[in-house]
């Protein structure tokens, strides 16, 4: 897979840049590695990450850490629709090992995999800023709040039907 930037993207990165001051430009790391996971199929390889890197003439490990900081940037292919579910304190005092287990054994995966059909990936976070609606999961950019088992089988069976439709 080439790691360029086409037309669009670029001028989207430069917009970006455009918004913190001159000599600043690593202040637009965290947007240009969004742009960089939305670009380049969901993840960002190594090659993705040096090629941020020299757009933004700072050293590759200066991406590297945030990169690996923050659970919303994926390190390694993932399914179309990734579970990330709270397993902070608030999450796990109202259920969310349990919730955790369910999805692990519905789906046959474990935190880190991707279902064999490529659709499911589960990836354990830190704290969503959502304590009082635990235990939850975020899917892309919605909220799942209050799960059960048949909520999670809900969202699963809501899902698999969209990857249907496309």
């Amino acid at each position: 897979m080439a790691t360029t930037f086409n037309d669009i993207q670029m001028t989207e990165f430069k917009r970006l840049v455009a918004r913190y001051p001159e000599g600043k430009q690593k202040s637009a790391l965290l947007p240009a590695l969004h742009l960089a996971q939305e670009s380049f199929g969901g993840w960002l390889s190594t090659e993705t990450l040096d090629y941020v890197a020299s757009l933004l003439s700072i050293e590759p490990i200066e991406v590297y850490e945030v990169a690996t900081f923050y659970s919303m940037y994926n390190l390694k292919p993932v399914g179309k629709f990734v579970f990330e579910v709270c397993q902070t304190g608030p999450c796990m005092v109202s259920g969310s090992d349990n919730i955790i287990d369910y999805i692990k054994k519905t789906l046959d995966i474990q935190p880190g995999e991707t279902t064999k059909d490529g659709l499911f990936t589960l990836k354990l976070v830190e704290c969503l800023g959502a304590c009082g609606y635990a235990p939850m999961m975020q899917v892309g950019n919605i909220y799942k709040e209050h799960l059960t088992k048949e909520k999670v089988d809900s969202i699963i069976a809501a899902y698999r039907a969209e990857a249907a439709k496309n």
